[in-house]
């Protein structure tokens, strides 16, 4: 193979051409790494070379020859909760810079079992607060698209390296969005599992009541769902588990959804118009449905768009707060206004200030909208929006300097108001990159699904993958 043609094949289509003895995992590892250094100049969306343990491995894998899913494969993983032992997850926090992870996270242990080479780290949010990839640590990373556009966030990093080419899949983790959001910016796959479908051990049982989930950002619905398959379960100890697969998911790719019964909004969550580029994508994303013979309606759960904003940032602000305290008592050290972005230390004494009735009120007004979102379901198989309000904002438009927290967090809630929605309820939903702005922007399109069906969501992603490619469009950092 030539090397020129690396980004061109998904994950999958990678490990296979190292199962048929094409390529080693070495030769695909130095590939990504050249590439890293070409391109992060530009973007900015790696932090942490780990190249050296990268070419050991994939020595080891050429060795070994095993029949791994994704066996050489370069990746990625998040500088938030994807430990590996030894590197350090600085949660792009001044704070925690420069302390190695005293262990391998449950999770990633899984990746590497899968056969995926993690070569670096990438650049997030402080502490995956924002929706956009801009923190003071590390400086802000820049969308492979047009890089005066934010990358998205808090997985900015990963999803733009693997819009660029880098690798074709990297690790994600999602609290209110933040796998969605930068897949929606960088023109990528972005899902968003069931709650507890992947375990946060060997650590934690749940982050934010539940709102925290990882996953990835991919270029192909495939690899999504291939990897999910590799992750999935249970880990000893977690306080609880999401419902089974019928199937893996790989499978669900291939499988004809049948006819749905599908609902469109092309509104925000508060019945406002929203820009006509996310207007368009919705809209052209419910005529496609129909093409491929689904039932199609305009219709959105019954939300009360304040109560269920309230709700969540009480809990996104204590869970703010409770993460720099856990974070003192792992490494000993003394939190102090110095060592945090502005917004993030005035989220940190908000938070501390809450009250656990105040909390406990947020979580049942959570799970009180959680049961009127999901009747909903029970009339609707599947619900498409915008992923985004809005197409990828410029930099510097979200203000982690900003010390108010209601004038920081509102154009954060005029752009980013669906995708929390699922965090809430723990439903699956998928960011899908249907569209492009007449200027060459990304716009992803989301679909959510019932509790515990990530696989309906996949066989419907696949078609529309099918029906409008996207695998064949490039930024113009690529490659």
């Amino acid at each position: 193979m030539a090397f020129r043609e690396y980004a061109d094949f998904d994950g999958l289509g990678l490990a296979e051409l190292v199962a048929r003895g094409e390529i080693t995992s070495a030769e695909l590892v130095d590939e990504a790494i050249e590439r890293a250094e070409r391109h992060n100049p530009a973007i900015n969306a790696l932090v942490y070379a780990m190249y050296d343990s990268a070419r050991d491995a994939a020595r080891a894998a050429d060795a070994d020859e095993g029949s791994a899913p994704f066996r050489g494969v370069p990746f990625l993983l998040k500088d938030l909760l994807g430990n590996y032992s030894g590197v350090p997850t600085t949660c792009a926090s001044r704070f925690m810079a420069g302390v190695p992870a005293s262990h391998d996270s449950e999770l990633v242990l899984r990746f590497r079992r899968a056969g995926l080479i993690p070569i670096a780290k990438t650049n997030c949010s402080e502490f995956g607060l924002l929706p956009t990839t801009e923190p003071q640590l590390h400086g802000a990373c820049r969308n492979p698209w047009n890089t005066e556009r934010s990358s998205g966030g808090s997985s900015g990093g990963s999803a733009a390296a693997v819009a660029a080419g880098i690798v074709p899949i990297a690790h994600a983790s999602d609290g209110g969005g933040s796998i969605r959001i930068p897949a929606s910016c960088c023109g990528l796959v972005g899902m968003k599992p069931t709650r507890a479908r992947n375990t946060l051990a060997p650590l934690m049982g749940d982050i934010m009541s539940g709102l925290v989930v990882e996953h990835a950002v991919s270029r192909s619905v495939r690899d999504s769902a291939a990897l999910l398959d590799c992750t999935a379960g249970p880990g000893i100890g977690d306080p609880y588990v999401a419902p089974p697969p019928e199937r893996p998911y790989l499978e669900e790719v291939s499988r004809d959804p049948g006819q749905l019964r599908v609902a469109t909004w092309s509104r925000n969550i508060r019945g406002e118009e929203i820009d006509p580029e996310c207007r368009e994508a919705i809209e052209r994303t419910a005529s496609l449905l129909v093409e491929l013979g689904h039932e199609v309606e305009e219709a959105a759960p019954p939300i009360n768009a304040d109560m269920i904003t309230d709700a969540f940032l009480t809990i996104w602000t204590a869970g703010a707060a409770a993460t720099i305290d856990l974070m003192q008592l792992s490494t000993g050290r003394k939190a102090t206004r110095d060592l945090f972005e502005p917004l993030t230390w005035a989220l940190y004494e908000r938070g501390r200030e809450i009250r656990a009735s105040d909390y406990q009120r947020a979580v049942s007004l959570t799970q009180i909208a959680a049961r009127q979102i999901a009747a909903f379901f029970e009339t609707y198989d599947a619900w498409f929006s915008p992923t985004l309000e809005k197409p990828p904002l410029p930099l510097g438009r979200l203000d982690g300097c900003e010390t108010d927290i209601e004038k920081a967090f509102a154009p954060i809630v005029e752009y980013a108001s669906y995708t929390p929605i699922f965090n809430s309820t723990g439903q699956p939903a998928i960011s899908l990159p249907l569209h492009w702005t007449a200027d060459g922007l990304p716009v992803g399109v989301q679909a959510a699904g019932r509790f515990g069906d990530e696989g309906l969501l996949f066989r419907l992603a696949a078609q529309l993958e099918t029906a409008r490619p996207w695998i064949d469009r490039r930024p113009p950092i690529w490659g």
